[in-house]
């Protein structure tokens, strides 16, 4: 690959970018940006009814929070006319056809064929009517759709993921370009647009295999020289195997963002799996594209489980300065004089920013206090001999100093007692760095 390397990511402006198509947007950018190339976005909204200005802008800005940024932007909507100059040139060259058959029809050709044991293909019936056929179809149902004819022999390429592909074009539908309203549909567009925009790797999901061997024979029928090098990524599914939907709105980019996830945790999560490679948190862009190959990847279906993004976002977080989280602290309402020391203490025990909230408010409110069956008196002993407020670094050692030589407690009996009648919880950060931040005891009351 060189700097006239080209990808794009070419989404539909019909919802929100849901993890599916991060991993197609982010392979894609890792290309492109690698090998020194360009990387374009690509608006596919030729459908005016489902496509969306603002879900226009929600891609731009999912993107720019991950900091994926394009060197520049497409519409396919404003390329009309280049679509239909592809199309007569089809005409012209009798690969495209206009057909009438409505989807009852074509419903029950394919079920007539699967019933014989033949394979579901349209049977390209349209292709012997008559003018005077047409014609009278076309006052009957209105304009037909348009389809490819395919010549039908094997098409074959090198897949940079799945390998030596080979597809019998005769085992599949002559493919619709254009709908009976006049919509131009994806496969058309695409690659009219792959052509003249130069693109010279195209990553995209497997569901995409048989679009792909379609859209080769198209790119050969235009005479549009080279064809793109293909490489068809799994498919993600959920932690058990189950399928995936982008309409689970959990998987959104947008609401990952609301559950505090941060980008390098969510990228470095997607730029290695389903691959040979370990996950491994990135923290800056250029280490994330040195360390990417797509020759890595496999073709065996890829469980996403989101729960692993929170243990890679936490550990972004604990390498994060106080100047990066400043304003966050600050909107909690920590005095700007204990903020460094707040952070220390509880960044190596969130999973999000969103964690702090709970941390601040048992240092500002205290804890309720857990104390356990039998250590009630001893307790009640061990409060009576706590400092008077505030605390400092020493507070904890000489505590707990006095505590045991006042009860005979030690290790765990001594110290698990106290960290939950003063904190609520079992586990935490250190009690020596505690104890300074603590403005309530309520253990004490």
């Amino acid at each position: 690959m060189s700097s006239q390397t080209v990808t794009r990511f070419a989404p539909s402006p019909t919802g929100y970018i849901h993890v599916g198509n991060l991993r197609t947007a982010l392979m894609n950018y890792l290309i492109a940006r690698k090998a020194g190339g360009t990387f374009i976005l690509r608006i596919d909204d030729t459908d005016p009814e489902r496509s969306k200005e603002e879900y226009v802008d929600a891609i731009k800005e999912d993107l720019t929070w991950l900091g994926l940024h394009w060197d520049r932007v497409e519409r396919q909507s404003e390329r009309l006319d280049q679509y239909h100059a592809a199309a007569d040139d089809l005409r012209a060259k009798g690969r495209f056809y206009e057909a009438f058959e409505t989807p009852t029809e074509l419903d029950l050709k394919r079920k007539k064929q699967l019933n014989m044991g033949k394979p579901p293909v349209y049977d390209r019936a349209a292709l012997a009517l008559s003018d005077d056929e047409k014609n009278a179809l076309r006052a009957d149902r209105g304009d037909g759709v348009w389809r490819f004819k395919l010549d039908q022999e094997r098409i074959e390429w090198n897949d940079g993921i799945l390998g030596d592909i080979s597809i019998d074009a005769a085992s599949v539908s002559d493919p619709v370009l254009i709908r009976g309203d006049g919509q131009i549909l994806y496969t058309l567009a695409s690659v009219v647009d792959d052509t003249e925009m130069g693109v010279t790797h195209v990553v995209r999901g497997s569901d995409h295999v048989t679009n792909t061997a379609t859209q080769i024979q198209i790119m050969q029928a235009l005479g549009m020289g080279n064809v793109p090098n293909f490489a068809h990524h799994s498919l993600l599914t959920g932690p058990q195997g189950e399928a995936l939907s982008k309409r689970l709105g959990t998987l959104s980019l947008r609401d990952l963002r609301a559950q505090g996830i941060q980008p390098f945790a969510l990228l470095s999560l997607m730029a290695r799996l389903g691959s040979s490679d370990p996950v491994e948190l990135r923290t800056d862009m250029e280490n994330l594209i040195e360390g990417f190959d797509i020759n890595h990847f496999g073709s065996a279906p890829t469980k996403f489980d989101v729960q692993d993004l929170f243990p890679l976002t936490g550990r972004y977080l604990q390498q994060l300065p106080l100047e990066a989280v400043a304003d966050e602290i600050a909107a909690l309402g920590v005095p700007a004089d204990q903020a460094d020391r707040f952070w220390s203490v509880s960044r190596e025990n969130i999973s999000t920013l969103k964690d702090l909230s709970g941390w601040w408010a048992m240092f500002r409110d205290g804890a309720d206090p857990v104390i356990e069956e039998g250590d009630e008196d001893f307790i009640k002993e061990a409060m009576a001999m706590l400092p008077d407020m505030p605390f400092d670094e020493s507070t904890w050692s000489s505590w707990t100093a006095a505590v045991k030589e006042a009860t005979g407690r030690k290790g765990r009996g001594l110290f698990r007692p106290l960290r939950l009648a003063l904190t609520g919880q079992e586990h935490g950060p250190e009690m020596a760095a505690v104890m300074p931040l603590l403005q309530v005891v309520k253990a004490q009351k």
